[in-house]
Formats: C-alpha cells, structure tokens, sequence
C-alpha cells in the first residue's frame, strides 16, 4: 500500500498539480490584477530544469552506448567516438538553443 503511494505516476502527478497552484496566474488564461504575474513564477525554471535534465539523460545514454559498443567492436571505436562526439554536440546544441528560449530573453 505504501509503495504504491510512493510511485513515480503519483510523484509526477503531485509535482504537476503543485506546480500549477504555484503558477496559477500563469497557467491561466486570465490576467491578474497584480500585474499579470503569480506570486511564485517557476515556469522559466521549470523548463531549464526539464533542458538541463532532458540533455544530461541524453548524453548520458549515448556515452554509455558508445563506450558499450567500442567495448564490443575496438576495430571500429574511432568512427564510434566520432559519431558520438557529433552528436553530443548536437545535443548540447539543442540544449543552448532551448535554454535560450526559457530564459525569455
């Protein structure tokens, strides 16, 4: 009963609805009489947090394949790593870009 209280789906699901309390204003379609601001604003946080956190998983899997894969096949690590440091730095790319958009700059 209490590991299932505790699972990931309810996390999430608790994180989101507190997340909308805390940026009620912002969520909304209405403007607030305050200045159109809601007292906590996290939404530009938020999604540096998701970039930051979206690129580290990324990266991280493809190093962990890259490595496993040189690991299976040495003949061909050179064009493995190549590869790979393309796309980390797509990635990385990516995620300066999409940072950029969140800062609303």
């Amino acid at each position: 009963m209490l590991r299932s209280f505790f699972s990931a789906r309810s996390a999430s699901t608790l994180a989101v609805v507190l997340l909308t309390l805390l940026c009620a204003d912002v969520a909304s379609a209405q403007e607030a009489a305050g200045g159109g601001r809601a007292l906590i604003d996290l939404s530009a946080a938020f999604g540096v947090g998701l970039v930051v956190i979206g690129a580290a998983m990324g990266i991280s899997r493809l190093a962990a394949s890259a490595y496993e894969s040189m690991a299976r096949q040495p003949e061909v690590s050179g064009n493995i790593q190549t590869a790979m440091i393309i796309a980390a730095a797509l990635i990385e790319g990516f995620t300066f870009y999409a940072l950029f958009i969140c800062s609303g700059k």
